[in-house]
């Protein structure tokens, strides 16, 4: 019976995955590893990376996926007639071009140039597998316009977001983030920045409201206006983050993968290669086994495979997982940019709530034949939100209309689910389902978070190769 360290557990649409084993005793085939062993994966994103920052480390992996494609419920759909396929639509048109020509992403999510992801890819060196393309455009819908997110102080000048007044003030106030640091009280304005709400560091720059919402949602990512009564160190952060990440190339501050995010999962194939791991697809998984409220194997198509910890997915542990809400996409093709977006061949639009008296804000996303996801001339754009009504697709009209004429499109509406508890009793450790933004930034800390659960360490960015130096020094 073999025993690993730790198995991992996931899902992808409407089949169950399981994702990986890793082994206590040096053996030659796959599912044997060595006592150095800590990790296993599924092949969805999250746990992709995962195994990434394991496998520099030292650890051995093991995917195990019931799928015959990578990604799990985050797949890139190739051809395009498996993606009409899929929803169950009529085989496309003709005019869509070659069906080959087509990589849609089913939940497709931005990178900040400057964020923890890229620097995660850095880390495991998996960018060596993968070739990114800059987005052209971030903008922000208000009163009933497309309005580009301004990023210059030329764009500031003529931006008609704000008055001339305020436009003055948010100067101050970007001059402000960009030159505080944290350790030096020099930088605060006489703000504490651990108590000091945003909606005070706002008031402070005698900042409208209309700037406050662009800010808050469009700069800094927020997802509601919850951040306004937090201190504001978070939110400062986060528009640094965003102003650096924008200081790399200028026309946005995201980065997207050219063919897909379906590149992401096939990038660790090749960096597990190299490590000398290994992937499996096609593989059931048909129980969890557990002693003394601790997990002890998972039993998969005749075999017994004993593990000290377990990593999965929400649909395997759906007594340690709550409802969160319900996320609403719809993947639009096109055969044209967006209106008011500069003929942009890539693009993200935020709506922010308070213009359509909801709780969370609509994102539209929009990637191109530039990006190698579509055929030439077309276009690939998706709407997404969190679901507030029992009529999901009127929720997301604004952000339809916005597409006008739309050639095809596939609605989805899928849970959001997240572990009621950290694991560190039973050892299974359930990620989240992704939500409805159109950037990694919660994938991000989901990612952090799972490692922080299994390894009982925070992660750290630094070289894994001085690994061996730093033990050398302690001898």
């Amino acid at each position: 019976m073999p025993e690993f360290d730790v198995i991992v557990l996931g899902t992808g649409p409407k089949v169950r995955n399981i994702h990986i084993l890793i082994r206590d005793q040096t053996r030659s085939s796959p599912a044997e590893f060595s006592s150095n062993s800590i990790s296993a994966l599924e092949t969805s994103r999250q746990e992709c990376v995962l195994s990434g920052l394991m496998s520099v480390n030292g650890k051995k992996v093991l995917h195990m996926d019931s799928n015959p494609y990578y990604g799990g419920e985050s797949a890139s759909i190739s051809p395009l007639e498996e993606l009409y396929k899929r929803f169950q639509v009529p085989a496309p048109a003709k005019s869509m071009g070659t069906g080959k020509d087509w990589n849609v992403d089913l939940i497709p999510k931005f990178l900040l140039a400057n964020g923890q992801l890229v620097k995660m890819l850095l880390y495991t060196e998996v960018t060596r597998y993968l070739d990114f393309k800059v987005i052209e455009g971030s903008f922000v819908y208000k009163g009933g316009k497309i309005h580009k997110v301004p990023c210059t102080e030329t764009e500031t000048h003529n931006s008609d977001l704000m008055g001339m007044f305020d436009k003055r003030r948010f100067r101050k106030f970007m001059s402000f983030i960009l030159n505080f640091e944290e350790n030096d009280p020099r930088t605060h304005h006489d703000m504490d920045p651990h108590r000091t709400t945003m909606r005070d560091v706002f008031r402070h720059f005698d900042l409208g409201d209309d700037v406050m919402e662009f800010t808050g949602h469009a700069l800094a990512l927020h997802i509601n206006d919850d951040y306004l009564e937090q201190p504001c160190l978070m939110t400062i952060n986060r528009i640094k983050l965003y102003s650096e990440s924008l200081a790399r190339y200028n026309l946005s501050p995201y980065l997207y993968p050219l063919f897909g995010l379906g590149e992401l999962p096939q990038g660790f194939v090749r960096l597990s290669a190299v490590y000398g791991n290994s992937y499996l697809l096609n593989r059931r998984v048909d129980e969890i086994l557990t002693e003394d409220g601790r997990v002890s194997a998972v039993r998969s198509e005749g075999e017994v495979f004993r593990c000290k910890q377990l990593i999965c997915d929400p649909s395997y542990a759906p007594e340690r997982v709550k409802k969160a809400g319900r996320v609403i996409r719809v993947i639009c093709l096109l055969n044209h940019p967006i209106k008011n977006t500069h003929d942009a061949n890539s693009c993200q639009i935020i709506i922010p709530q308070t213009h359509l008296n909801r709780k969370s804000d609509i994102y539209v996303c929009l990637l191109s034949y530039a990006h190698n996801v579509a055929a030439e001339g077309k276009y690939v754009a998706v709407v997404s939100t969190m679901v507030e009504t029992c009529n999901p697709e009127k929720e997301v009209q604004p952000g339809l209309a916005l597409l006008e004429p739309i050639m095809e499109k596939f609605v989805s509406v899928s849970n959001l689910m997240v572990p009621t508890d950290d694991g560190r009793r039973s050892q299974i450790f359930v990620s989240r389902s992704c939500d409805h933004t159109p950037h990694f930034e919660s994938e991000t800390d989901d990612i952090l978070d799972l490692y922080r659960r299994v390894t009982g360490s925070e992660f750290i960015f630094r070289d894994p190769r001085d690994t061996d130096a730093d033990g050398d020094s302690d001898e």
